[in-house]
């Protein structure tokens, strides 16, 4: 099993969402963050003053899928996701040894 971490623009939210659902992925996480990466924010005026805004809103989605379906999933995020500019994410993917659901006892993939 993997655990993909993706890290996208909020307004790209719903086309991640729809891209997971077409996956058949059966739960995922959504958290709000803020941080910069090659971007390192921007300038911006305001009442005359400069202001470096260098942590920028960002959207994290977590979900652990199992490993023949990974592959599929990133491909799709990228060719979906991907405006060609700084800011489009990041995914990052870690092995998952085991998972188990806590209300069956369930583990592996059925735990899914």
């Amino acid at each position: 099993m993997k655990k993909l971490e993706i890290i996208i623009k909020p307004e790209k939210l719903e086309s991640l969402k729809t891209i997971l659902e077409g996956c058949k992925v059966n739960g995922l996480m959504i958290s709000n963050v803020m941080g910069y990466g090659n971007q390192k924010g921007y300038t911006q005026m305001y009442r005359g003053t400069k202001y470096n805004v260098n942590l920028l809103p960002k959207v994290k989605v977590e979900t652990v899928v199992p490993k023949d379906l990974a592959d599929q999933i990133i491909d799709a995020v990228v060719e979906e996701i991907n405006t060609g500019n700084y800011g489009d994410g990041k995914i990052f993917v870690y092995d998952v040894q085991d998972v188990v659901r806590i209300r069956t006892g369930e583990r592996g993939r059925e735990a899914l």
